[in-house]
């Protein structure tokens, strides 16, 4: 434009206004800037924190309520399975055990070579009703070919050859104290110093096999703290059998507490012959869950 009055207005106005637009553009941006440390930052991290804290509980209720291990029913011992618990076994001092004879708990006692105090809670077979009731829930989910007889003696054979088995691991352990009960759960309980294993012979869905469902939970959740409570009730209990193998009992006085136990005397070959079928157990057990002789 020629100089003249308009191009000075116009020059006056545009002037202004970028001014202003520029000032403007600099308080917005300012003025954004605050909002967003004032009203978004602490949203975002107040929703960062719950979401912390909501990992947290999930992570704790996990722990508590949930296993850390599941292991699906097998038809052959699983060499994960036996490893893991073995490592829980090692780093152990107390051993908890309940079941039907304990076999498995002093093959795996011998399988080790350090000294833990034990608890085992078994059957007791002056109590028909502790083997029948057992004999009576294998041949539920078994073939119409099993003889109840037969099933019933070999129940009464697992349970005198894992008393034996319990003597010959006196070795490994500070004491062995023994519970017989006439009303032996279902269900198979080893309980250490930070987990316990759940292994369901109650649980009939599905096909039968020999080694079924195995839960492993952790020390602290609801399920250790329940089993171990429970455990203790029962071991300590007035109305129950208590007995205690040493590594001091000679075979003798062994001899003398297997009769109070059973309520049949065992003789010195008797008691060799069921040495011997122990000892086939666990290398026959060994071999098949990989754990070495």
């Amino acid at each position: 434009m020629d100089p003249s009055p308009l191009k000075n207005f116009v020059l006056s106005v545009g002037t202004g206004t970028m001014v202003s637009a520029v000032v403007s553009f600099g308080q917005t941006l300012v003025t954004a800037t605050a909002s967003q440390r004032a009203l978004v930052a602490p949203l975002i991290e107040e929703s960062r924190r719950a979401l912390q804290e909501l990992s947290a509980e999930y992570r704790a209720l996990d722990r508590e309520f949930f296993p850390t291990h599941v292991f699906e029913p097998t038809a052959e011992p699983d060499p994960a399975f036996n490893h893991l618990m073995m490592q829980d076994l090692h780093r152990t001092r107390q051993y908890f055990f309940r079941g039907f004879s304990g076999r498995h708990a002093a093959a795996r006692l011998l399988l080790s070579h350090a000294e833990w105090e034990l608890r085992a809670i078994v059957a007791n077979p002056r109590d028909p009703n502790a083997v029948s009731g057992r004999a009576r829930h294998l041949l539920r989910h078994k073939g119409a070919e099993n003889d109840y007889d037969a099933v019933h003696e070999r129940l009464q054979d697992e349970i005198s050859t894992g008393l034996v088995g319990l003597f010959l691991a006196r070795s490994r352990c500070s004491r062995v104290d023994v519970t017989v009960v006439s009303d032996p759960p279902l269900d198979r309980l080893e309980m250490f110093d930070d987990s316990v294993w759940l292994t369901l012979y109650s649980d009939t869905a599905g096909e039968p096999t020999l080694y079924p469902r195995t839960l492993r939970f952790s020390e602290g959740s609801f399920i250790y703290n329940m089993e171990r409570t429970e455990f203790l009730r029962i071991s300590n209990s007035r109305t129950a059998h208590h007995f205690v193998i040493t590594p001091d009992t000679s075979r003798q006085e062994f001899l003398t507490l297997f009769e109070k136990i059973t309520g049949s005397p065992l003789s010195t070959d008797g008691l060799s012959a069921l040495e011997s079928k122990f000892h086939n157990f666990r290398r026959e057990f060994s071999t098949s869950a990989d754990l070495g002789s």
